[in-house]
């Protein structure tokens, strides 16, 4: 599996894109709609009113499925996907509603994991390099080590052995989605994307970086500078799903020691972080120990 040489005499998948909406602004009904220009699309609304394709300026190319309420990024991912295998898809290319993937995007992670099929791999999961401007430029790749991820520069023309990779611009090989099943829904939000991944790991398929494949995201809001370094921001809401999650996860058997081992060490650092550089540490504070709490005496699912 080569960059710039992956046709080879194969066909081309049957792809489908997976766009996820919450609260859209017209920036992001344009990227669907231009989505939908190349691909099979299908959007997922979050957003807790239900609307009408036509009231949100969707082109009639796109597959519009409203949940009326925010039913989590897990349960939009299934139902997605569930609506491209439905439409008899090889591929789905997942994407936040602000996602910016370059056109070579859905047409290189394909053809990866065509390369892949043919040759009898099992590879579950392909995805790009990742560019955000504010935080360290384009992101390494990972895999779990020991108390601390083992960070791969994204360089060169062959696919990349990883342990995760973020759902936005990610590319599922459908081949294999029954036999790993879907997303959790109990985890609603944040690590979403990782769970999935140990699992297909578990089960001895390969989740590949791509790394000539680039793609602009951008992680939570403005990022905290401490110390030098840039730490990406969101509300106390998230904070408490990042929380929860981490912690309900590190309950469970089948998630990797090296893993665990690397959340011991982020968790406390966030905490000092929510501590002494927040203007609103109180709320941000409050809801992480919600988020603990949660996630220990395993209540998941949407926040209540």
């Amino acid at each position: 599996m080569y960059g710039g040489a992956l046709n080879g005499g194969l066909d081309a998948p049957r792809t489908g894109a997976v766009v996820i909406f919450f609260n859209p602004d017209a920036a992001c009904v344009a990227r669907a709609n231009q989505l939908a220009a190349m691909t099979h699309c299908v959007v997922v609304d979050n957003t807790p009113t239900i609307q009408t394709a036509s009231e949100l300026g969707l082109s009639a190319a796109v597959v519009y499925l409203p949940n009326g309420e925010n039913r989590g990024i897990a349960t939009a991912i299934n139902q997605g996907i569930e609506a491209l295998v439905q439409a008899g898809l090889d591929i789905a290319v997942l994407f936040d509603q602000d996602s910016e993937p370059p056109a070579s995007l859905l047409t290189e992670l394909p053809m990866v994991i065509a390369r892949a099929n043919d040759a009898g791999e099992k590879v579950a999961l392909v995805g790009p390099a990742y560019d955000d401007s504010r935080l360290r430029g384009v992101a390494p790749f990972v895999r779990f080590r020991w108390w601390k991820l083992k960070r791969i520069v994204p360089e060169g023309d062959k696919p990349i052995d990883v342990d995760f990779l973020i759902s936005s611009g990610s590319c599922i090989n459908l081949r294999w989605w029954a036999g790993i099943g879907p997303m959790d829904d109990a985890l609603f939000i944040d690590l979403v994307d990782l769970e999935w991944c140990v699992r297909a790991k578990h089960m001895g398929y390969r989740i590949l970086g791509v790394p000539w494949v680039r793609m602009s995201h951008e992680l939570g809001s403005a990022p905290l500078r401490v110390f030098g370094n840039a730490y990406p921001m969101y509300g106390p809401l998230r904070h408490y799903y990042q929380f929860r999650n981490a912690i309900a996860l590190m309950k469970r058997s089948s998630m990797p020691m090296t893993w665990k081992s690397t959340e011991l060490i982020k968790l406390p650092v966030r905490l000092l972080i929510y501590c002494f550089f927040l203007k609103q540490r109180k709320q941000h504070l409050n809801m992480v120990w919600r988020g603990i709490a949660d996630g220990w005496h395993g209540r998941l699912g949407p926040y209540r």
